[in-house]
């Protein structure tokens, strides 16, 4: 038996950590604004120097985000996105780049679709790991096969919590830097260095830091205490508010450079 190929997330924090940078994770909902839309959008993002694509998969009810990214989710779920769609786009995408892509889902979504026939296909279809939010770490769903499980730390999560939860994790662990759900934030939580430290002290795995951070700054901030920065609403914000502008991807790009050499830098 062949021996399966390296995960594209290992392989990518690898290559980060011999040039000395940091991670550029960046966020957008598959099927926004429609799903013939989604390649050339993840294509910009990393021209502009994205290192790893979470893809949300739209779900009627995404308890963890805010209304940036649940408008997002309304309008690929109005452009008639579903779970099959999703691994269609992850096809397309494959056909011009290897960046690392995540999908960013609900565990009833897997669940309907059978959790390892989803992760099968997944794996079939280019992606590399997958970031279930309502799943804690204590439930055994079974195997998610060649995927990555993405695991969630959140900000309360007391020091016994984390162990358990980066104890099923494998890729990266994604550091919740404040309470709530996602959004833009004015400013970035004070004590998120201190805590990626606790979570060191649990793993050796890269840690993220998300939710909340939209500007270069911010993310310049966070990578300095962490592997990586997560970017989310600020890039699905930029897609609502270009959706019908021929250059969407265009401006994508030109919004999202500037976060990537923050992070990178």
């Amino acid at each position: 038996m062949n021996a399966p190929a390296p995960n594209r997330i290992d392989l990518k924090f690898q290559e980060l950590k011999e040039r000395g940078q940091k991670a550029f994770v960046a966020y957008i909902t598959a099927g926004d604004p429609w799903p013939a839309a989604t390649p050339a959008l993840v294509w910009a993002l990393e021209r502009a120097g994205a290192d790893i694509v979470e893809l949300g998969v739209p779900f009627s009810d995404p308890l963890a985000d805010g209304v940036v990214n649940q408008l997002s989710a309304q309008r690929a779920l109005a452009a008639g996105t579903t779970p099959p769609q999703v691994l269609e786009i992850v096809r397309a995408i494959r056909t011009q780049s290897q960046i690392p892509i995540v999908l960013y889902t609900y565990f009833n979504l897997l669940y309907a679709f059978g959790v390892e026939r989803f992760c099968l296909e997944a794996h079939e279809a280019g992606v590399d790991g997958v970031l279930i939010l309502d799943l804690p770490p204590d439930e055994d769903v079974g195997s998610l096969g060649h995927l990555s499980r993405i695991s969630l730390v959140a900000p309360t999560s007391p020091a016994e919590r984390i162990a358990r939860i980066v104890g099923t994790a494998t890729g990266f662990v994604y550091y919740v830097s404040r309470e709530g759900v996602t959004g833009m934030q004015a400013s970035v939580s004070t004590n998120t260095g201190s805590r990626v430290d606790i979570i060191r002290k649990h793993t050796n795995l890269p840690v993220c830091i998300g939710f909340g951070i939209s500007t270069p700054e911010q993310a310049r901030t966070v990578a300095q205490q962490a592997d990586g920065a997560v970017v989310g609403s600020a890039l699905v914000n930029q897609i609502a508010q270009l959706a019908n502008d021929p250059a969407l991807a265009q401006k994508l790009e030109d919004f999202a450079r500037p976060l990537a050499e923050a992070i990178h830098g």
